[in-house]
């Protein structure tokens, strides 16, 4: 067993290709698995590998005159939880699909530590909107209590969500959430250079803080993540279930047919019923070999 980080930084990158080639030599000499995505507005990325390499690509990037103040969060894991290291660069960290030359941020709304979001939420004011800023599958099994889910499938699809539910943040006070924080940054931004809200605030460190110190706080169920653990309990609640009968689930699978490759959750019998498929149909064409099987990692969920 070794270490999973998350980490990410807004900075500005002058020369994000010459980063990617030295991320790539790092993360090949210290057996790094994972994703990193470079742009010029920064760097975010989750990587895998025993104890000793992912302290020493910490001490690495610390000693990077860019990269010395990231907050890197920990999880168990290890290399395996990645099928290999891809390391791009794009536009944007996080694909928000409105141009980091506009929007950045320095517009980002105001950060507040778990424990200022727990005292929050313990005594919540009268105006208060709670947004969850991520994806419905991810929110479907884990989430703040009273979170607006804003059905989205793509972070890309979250400024449009915003711009036609104004009146539903006019005047009010805001707070926004996301696994580790990187989208809330110039998700939060966006909502502030629209000068609608009284306030807004987001979670420092995203979810992955908060149920660090209350695992049994306002959120319940699980915290979505992208590797091969999928998801992590913070509590015994269970917000979803199963797609092909009422029993209560928040257990991911990704259909065994591969030109389907839903991502669903399903309670154990239906899953061993289905042989892993998302519905019966599905299932007759694998087990007629009429479809090619889903190979392990043959699907990364995207931001």
């Amino acid at each position: 067993m070794g270490t999973i980080l998350l980490y990410y930084k807004y900075v500005q990158i002058p020369n994000p290709i010459a980063i990617q080639k030295w991320q790539k030599e790092l993360c090949s000499s210290l057996g790094l698995t994972g994703r990193i995505l470079l742009a010029h507005e920064g760097i975010n990325g989750t990587v895998g590998g025993s104890n000793e390499a992912t302290q020493a690509y910490i001490k690495a990037m610390n000693e990077h005159p860019l990269f010395s103040d990231i907050d890197f969060k920990t999880a168990p894991g290890g290399a395996e939880a990645f099928p290999r290291m891809k390391i791009s660069v794009k536009k944007e960290i996080v694909n928000l699909g409105v141009d980091p030359e506009q929007l950045t941020v320095k517009d980002t709304a105001e950060h507040l530590s778990p424990q200022e979001i727990h005292d929050l939420l313990n005594n919540p004011p009268q105006d208060l909107v709670i947004i969850d800023t991520r994806n419905s599958y991810e929110i479907a099994v884990g989430k703040f209590i009273n979170a607006i889910n804003p059905q989205t499938r793509y972070f890309r699809q979250f400024p449009q969500w915003i711009d036609e539910n104004i009146n539903t943040l006019k005047d009010k006070t805001v707070f926004m959430y996301c696994t580790g924080g990187v989208r809330c940054e110039r998700a939060t931004a966006y909502l502030n250079v629209k000068n609608i809200a009284k306030k807004v605030v987001q979670l420092e460190g995203g979810i992955h803080r908060y149920i660090e110190q209350f695992p049994d706080g306002h959120f319940r169920g699980k915290n979505y993540v992208f590797d091969n653990r999928i998801t992590v309990r913070a509590n015994d609640d269970i917000l979803s279930k199963c797609l092909n009968c009422p029993t209560p689930s928040d257990e991911y699978y990704n259909c065994k047919n591969a030109l389907c490759n839903k991502h669903f959750t399903s309670c154990p019998s239906c899953a061993q019923a289905l042989n892993n498929t998302c519905s019966t149909q599905c299932h007759e064409l694998v087990k007629h070999k009429q479809t090619p099987e889903r190979q392990p990692f043959a699907k990364i969920n995207k931001l």
